[in-house]
């Protein structure tokens, strides 16, 4: 009987979740509003499977945050692979003004997805192994 833990008291443990809850649901929300007022053309290009995927970025990006604050092993995503995913996005965002083909467009895109892929795994691959090695 050594005290109230938060995982017992449903109260306790709610406030901290109550946050990453909110942030999901924004996240979802403008992921909606990407996809409602995109017109179906727009889907086939690079840079729409880029936006796409930087919000995806971005609510790990904020799952890490919030996780930091209540762990004490904090998690810190691979900066230099977010760096070169956001490189890719930006050289296919210019690519006209870069004089690139679309093929060379279409591989920047790829590779900021694929960038902006690996770093969320292995965040989220992170997160799996606290949890399994704190119980």
């Amino acid at each position: 009987m050594g005290g109230l833990r938060p995982e017992d008291n449903p109260t306790l443990s709610a406030k901290p979740r109550r946050w990453t809850v909110i942030a999901s649901g924004l996240l979802c929300g403008v992921l909606a509003l990407v996809v409602i007022y995109t017109n179906r053309r727009a889907f086939f290009s690079p840079l729409a499977v880029v936006v796409v995927a930087a919000i995806g970025l971005a609510a790990v990006l904020l799952q890490v945050r919030f996780y930091n604050r209540e762990q004490t092993p904090a998690v810190h995503p691979p900066l230099w692979l977010n760096a070169l995913g956001i490189v890719f996005a930006m050289i296919a965002l210019f690519a006209g003004e870069l004089r690139l083909g679309p093929e060379m467009s279409q591989m920047m895109a790829l590779g900021a997805v694929g960038c902006f892929a690996v770093s969320s795994a292995i965040v989220l691959h992170a997160f799996r192994k606290h949890r399994l090695s704190s119980k």
